[in-house]
């Protein structure tokens, strides 16, 4: 009788932006989980000196990342490589998607020959305004990850496909990150894509429908969100900041991850 083997890697290297960086999973310590330090934790549980490191950092462009984590992530050598970027491009007034498109490529034809899997994303969107106005260029980002997969052999995490992450209440208040039962979800996506056994099946299952908040409450929410979340981006944008500037990557070596689910 024949039996399904589960995978076994030694190592993992996530690259990207705020999504992999964790933010919002927020830790009673102040810094971010998220979904890759989730699926480390995994990892680790099976393979004694299993190694990881996070090269990811907030509000990072796609030609960031390219030029400060793909040749860091390349050279690590690890068996799965995570990239997700392109993202924040997209969210700008002033997007050329060919040349997102150009350095996504340049990052998947580096890191591809550089582990055993590359893994890919279509990432979540929440559903509201910001998506609509946005989903064009998303989708277009998404059709190049799934053809750069199907050219170099990525596997690709289909998140905006799935109900349950389009929820508003899988999103932080800031509506830009995913909240701790967001990013659990995430873990669990690319756990099942790499071969490992389901821990949790549904996790695609959108969330039990409960009552909308009413007119004032939805107000209040929004003024909020403008005050301490929207209008903030705005300046960054303005003025040409970002949110991680001068931060360092979150793990910045491929070191044995001891850390726990």
């Amino acid at each position: 009788m024949q039996t399904n083997t589960p995978p076994t890697h030694s190592s993992l290297v996530a690259v990207g932006d705020s999504f992999t960086e964790g933010m919002s999973d927020l830790l009673p310590d102040g810094t971010y989980r998220g979904w890759a330090d989730l699926l480390a934790a995994r990892m680790a549980a099976r393979t004694p000196g299993f190694r990881y490191a996070n090269l990811a950092v907030r509000g990072k462009l796609i030609g960031q990342i390219v030029d400060e984590q793909v040749d860091v992530a390349a050279a690590m050598g690890a068996d799965v490589i995570t990239l997700v970027g392109g993202l924040n491009d997209t969210l700008r007034p002033k997007c050329d998607m060919g040349r997102v498109r150009g350095l996504l490529t340049e990052a998947v034809e580096r890191l591809a020959p550089a582990c055993k899997q590359l893994v890919l994303m279509r990432s979540p969107g929440r559903q509201g305004p910001v998506l609509e106005r946005f989903r064009p260029r998303m989708e277009e980002l998404f059709t190049c990850v799934d053809d750069l997969a199907a050219r170099h052999g990525a596997l690709v995490v289909d998140l905006y496909g799935a109900p349950s992450l389009s929820d508003p209440r899988m999103w932080d208040v800031d509506r830009l990150h995913l909240t701790a039962e967001g990013h659990r979800r995430v873990a669990e996506a690319v756990w099942q894509t790499l071969g490992y056994e389901a821990m949790d099946p549904q996790w695609h299952t959108p969330m039990p429908p409960t009552a909308p908040p009413g007119w004032v409450t939805r107000r209040v929410t929004d003024v909020r969100f403008a005050r301490q979340h929207l209008l903030p981006w705005i300046g960054r944008r303005l003025t040409g900041r970002s949110s991680g500037d001068g931060m360092p990557p979150k793990r910045a070596e491929l070191l044995p991850y001891e850390g726990s689910a």
